[in-house]
């Protein structure tokens, strides 16, 4: 009965539109479900500065054995998500149309909200369950960085947000950089006097060369993600715009190649008698779980229990996981049976979600159980 409670919840969900930004109609749904369940609920004043329409959701289930559990998912979905029908064939979920399904992360909100309503409906000891649902975890993981330190707070926070069967464990993601390079040449026509002229777009393609891009290393990736310049083809180009980005699993790493990046922007155009102009952004920390952490040995033990088997794994993809590992919570982020996700071939296993229900309620218990 809960499994078909669970599944009915998901389905809810996904059928409700959350593209980034509007994300209050999802909020509103998990939070009558929340209250329902015993929990106290609040809005963060979030959403001033992230411009969606509703604040992160905090919600609390108190709890009679000591510390803190925390189940983080995020409310938006990448487009197309408008009108959203699941369809379910051979025990797997997808779109019927062409949209994606929204199993990211809306299975990861599904899963917190049962895992709370079976530990409040069981009457056994629990830790006190903290829900942190957040808004724009798409666009930058916009949401989870306005959480306030006291909201996020927790003794373990478990992010329901990666793709993979349920039991597998995300211990390590990448520090990840994204730059802006404008390249400033002088314009002059094409046909009459190119030698007065200093491209550009020869200068950001000089640059483009120099660099090392792709998979650099096992922990370490690099890519320019787009070239804009120029007005017209008998104009040698004044201006040209390059964006990229560089991330890893080693911080040291990423400064070098963050670094390496710097010099060929920099001698590509100082070399043609240009200039550039780069503006970089930290879009987030890396986090790096060790093989013998506590933490990590209680949740490998619930994977077992709940008859799943356990896959520990790092990811050169972030999640709101990166951004509490940031402010110095214990995170892992879990799978959820998700595949394909940003793609409207997404799908979700009934079977995986409901595997992770399971492990979470198993963990719930042996926390309980240490405590005591």
């Amino acid at each position: 009965m809960s499994d078909e409670r669970l599944l009915s919840t998901f389905l809810d969900l996904a059928r409700i539109d959350s593209p980034s930004r509007s994300e209050a109609r999802v909020a509103a749904y998990c939070a009558t479900a929340l209250v329902a369940a015993g929990c106290t609920v609040h809005f963060d004043d979030s959403a001033q500065a992230t411009g969606s329409d509703t604040g992160n959701l905090i919600a609390e289930l108190t709890g009679d054995a000591p510390g803190v559990l925390a189940l983080s998912a995020h409310m938006d979905c990448v487009e197309p998500c408008l009108g959203v029908e699941p369809v379910i064939v051979d025990g797997v979920i997808s779109s019927a149309g062409e949209t994606i399904l929204g199993a990211d992360d809306k299975a990861g909100l599904a899963v917190a909200i049962e895992v709370i309503r079976r530990l409040a409906e069981s009457g056994r000891p629990h830790p006190t369950v903290k829900a942190l649902f957040t808004v724009q975890e798409e666009v930058g993981l916009t949401g989870a960085k306005t959480l306030r330190a006291e909201d996020a707070a927790s003794d373990l926070c478990l992010v329901l947000d990666a793709a993979g069967p349920a039991g597998s464990i995300i211990v390590a993601a990448p520090t990840h950089y994204t730059f802006t390079a404008e390249f400033l040449g002088r314009a002059c026509h094409a046909g009459v006097a190119p030698e007065l002229g200093v491209s550009a777009i020869r200068m950001a393609a000089d640059a483009i060369t120099r660099m090392q891009l792709g998979r650099l290393d096992g922990e370490t990736t690099a890519n320019i993600g787009s070239v804009h310049g120029g007005t017209a083809t008998n104009v040698v180009a004044e201006r040209c715009i390059v964006t990229g980005e560089c991330r890893s699993l080693d911080p040291g790493r990423v400064e070098d190649v963050r670094a390496a990046t710097d010099a060929a922007l920099y001698a590509a155009a100082n070399e043609a008698g240009g200039g550039v102009e780069i503006r970089w952004i930290r879009e987030y920390g890396g986090f790096r779980v060790a093989d013998d952490n506590e933490k990590l040995s209680l949740v490998l033990a619930a994977c077992r229990a709940a008859g799943l088997t356990p896959r520990v794994e790092s990811t050169g993809g972030g999640s709101d996981a990166n951004v509490l590992a940031t402010m110095g919570i214990e995170v892992l982020a879990l799978g959820c049976g998700m595949t394909d996700v940003h793609s409207t071939r997404e799908t979700l296993a009934i079977a995986d979600m409901a595997g992770l229900a399971r492990l979470l309620e198993s963990l719930a218990t042996s926390l309980s159980e240490k405590a005591h």
